[in-house]
């Protein structure tokens, strides 16, 4: 009956589409692809790799977005190809989160902004999910929004 997944869906603030693309496209590496017409503008959709899954990114309310919100635990998982791979991406997301963290320093402040992670497991470190010889390798993220990512083997 089911095959797998289709798509998953990620709600962020109205009006976030540029930070959408930005991190999910630019900084995760996903795929953008072209949405319906009439949802153009609030919509972003990209493809993970060639898997035929996708993820969506669609306007949430505002309720979706109160500290209690961004401190949930649900999320979810993207299974990264290799050990190798997996410290690569997050390398590349801990780079967006410092990079917003020191923005303001410079004449270039705003590029270190757009779609910047809120959280980012440090590379090297400890994750934050939890513990136990039964996880596997791992680490997690939350994206502009506060959503919770994990990434695993």
């Amino acid at each position: 009956m089911i095959t797998g997944l289709h798509h998953v869906n990620i709600l962020v603030p109205a009006g976030t589409l540029d930070a959408a693309r930005e991190f999910y496209g630019e900084t995760l590496g996903l795929t953008p692809r072209p949405v319906p017409q009439l949802q153009r503008d609030s919509l972003a959709w990209f493809d993970i790799a060639s898997s035929g899954q996708q993820l969506h990114v669609a306007f949430g309310r505002e309720s979706d977005f109160t500290e209690e919100s961004r401190k949930a635990a649900r999320h979810p998982c993207f299974r990264i190809e290799n050990a190798e791979k997996l410290l690569e991406l997050q390398k590349r997301i801990w780079a967006h989160f410092q990079s917003a963290l020191t923005a303001g320093t410079g004449s270039d402040s705003e590029s270190g902004r757009i779609g910047a992670p809120t959280e980012c497991d440090r590379p090297g470190g400890e994750n934050s999910g939890d513990k136990g010889v039964e996880y596997p390798t791992r680490f997690f993220a939350r994206d502009y929004a506060g959503n919770r990512l994990e990434f695993t083997l």
